[in-house]
């Protein structure tokens, strides 16, 4: 006889949306999953900066793969981790990943000037060097949806809002 599984709610719920807040404000880096030309999915990191609407900025050049597929195809996932030395667990290692959908942002625009200062606040000095190759693109990464997992049987769904709703598999 299966045990039925009670949707988590209410303020349980509010303290494991904080939880997935923590866990990506623990990161300076996000893992890049995109598609190619060709439709073939590449993945890599890039160090971010978080606007407060939840946007995620990345400040990347054409010399890496990721940009010119974000260029081709302007959708991409965005995954984060905890660090595995943490993990009781591996097979139920806190993570969460998002949708996304992304947008160029044209250099010398004030949003732009004013992000990239953001990134050389956070980054430092190499941010000053990187700001002024023609070859780096300043992308936005508006979150649509994704997951967010604690454990077995604790994954949710992250809405467009960032609130959470537990996944419930009813197999009866």
């Amino acid at each position: 006889m299966r045990k039925e599984v009670a949707p988590i709610e209410g303020s349980e719920l509010e303290a494991i949306a904080e939880s997935c807040q923590q866990l990506i404000n623990n990161h300076k880096t996000l893992t890049l999953s995109t598609l190619s030309s060709e439709g073939k999915p590449e993945i890599s990191y890039t160090p971010y900066v978080r606007g407060k609407d939840g946007t995620f900025y990345i400040f990347i050049s054409e010399l890496a793969h990721h940009t010119p597929n974000l260029l081709a195809n302007p959708v991409c996932s965005i995954f984060f981790a905890a660090p595995e030395s943490e993990t009781r667990n591996l097979f139920a290692r806190e993570r969460a990943f998002l949708g996304c959908d992304v947008e160029e942002l044209p250099r010398g625009s004030e949003t732009c000037d004013r992000l990239i200062d953001q990134f050389q606040e956070k980054f430092g000095n190499t941010v000053e060097v990187l700001r002024n190759l023609p070859d780096f693109h300043l992308f936005a990464l508006t979150p649509q949806s994704g997951q967010y997992t604690i454990g077995f049987g604790k994954a949710f769904k992250i809405n467009t809002d960032g609130s959470l709703t537990h996944i419930v598999i009813d197999k009866k």
